[in-house]
This record gives structure tokens, C-alpha cells and sequence, in this order.
């Protein structure tokens, strides 16, 4: 088989319909675009959302914020969940995730510096600020990439 001999199967595809080609065709004059306007002429078009002139929809109406894509799979820890988590001290993702602390779609997860922490704990895998890394640190914990 070569690609320069594939052709649809029989009958899949509709033969294009021949238009302008006198009345019998049934698609004769007007070739099926109707009477007059704009989108009767050849390059007559208009742009996407165009309204004649008038003030269009999208612009009328206020813009307000940004919702980032990718907000459900990264999740975002404070330090003081970082105590519910394990009672080893390590703390990776799946830990976060077994103890509810983020989403289960989440796919990367980053520590922030909210709240306090007062023991110890081994972060792997999971980033950090760099004002919750010092906190760590001063807890007697410590981050490893």
C-alpha cells in the first residue's frame, strides 16, 4: 500500500455540488447565496462578532480576571497542613494526597509560607517557597529535590 493510491471508500464522500451553471441545475443565478447583501458578493465577508456598526458584545461587557488552566493540578500547601500529613516526617505528594491535604488530580504541589510549623519534616518532591523553605529549616526539617 502507498500513500499516493489511498482514496475514500465509494460513495463516502458526496460529489461537490456544481453551482452558477444555469437554472436546470437548480443552483443556477444566484448559486444558492440568495439575493443581494454582503455575503452575496465574491470576497464579501465580514470579521467574527462584527455587528453592523454597533458597539459588539465582546467589547460592551467588562473584562474581569483570569482563571489559570492548570489551578486544579497544582496544589498549593500551607506549612501548618504539613503537620497533619505524616507522622514519620517525610512528606511527598502520594502523602499529601493520602491525607486529604490536596486533590487527588493534583500533579505537582508547592509549600507556602502560611502558617507556622513546629516540628520537623522531610519534604520530597514537593516545592517550596523561599520563605517556607526557611521556616522549615529553622523547624529542624529540611527539603530535598
Amino acid at each position: 500500500m502507498r500513500l499516493n493510491v489511498l482514496k475514500p471508500a465509494v460513495g463516502s464522500r458526496p460529489d461537490s455540488e456544481r453551482v452558477g451553471r444555469g437554472y436546470g441545475s437548480n443552483r443556477g443565478s444566484t448559486a444558492g447565496r440568495g439575493d443581494k447583501g454582503q455575503k452575496s458578493r465574491s470576497g464579501g465577508y465580514h470579521k467574527v462578532g462584527f455587528e453592523g456598526g454597533q458597539m459588539p458584545l465582546q467589547r460592551r461587557l467588562p473584562k474581569r480576571g483570569f482563571r489559570s488552566m492548570n489551578r486544579r493540578r497544582v496544589a498549593e500547601v500551607r506549612l501548618h497542613e504539613l503537620s497533619m500529613v505524616a507522622a514519620d516526617g517525610a512528606v511527598d505528594l502520594e502523602a499529601l494526597k493520602t491525607a486529604g491535604v490536596v486533590d487527588r488530580k493534583a500533579i505537582r504541589a508547592k509549600v507556602i509560607a502560611s502558617g507556622k510549623i513546629d516540628r520537623p519534616v522531610i519534604l520530597r518532591g514537593v516545592g517550596t517557597t523561599s520563605g517556607a523553605r526557611e521556616a522549615i529549616e529553622q523547624a529542624g526539617g529540611r527539603v530535598e529535590d
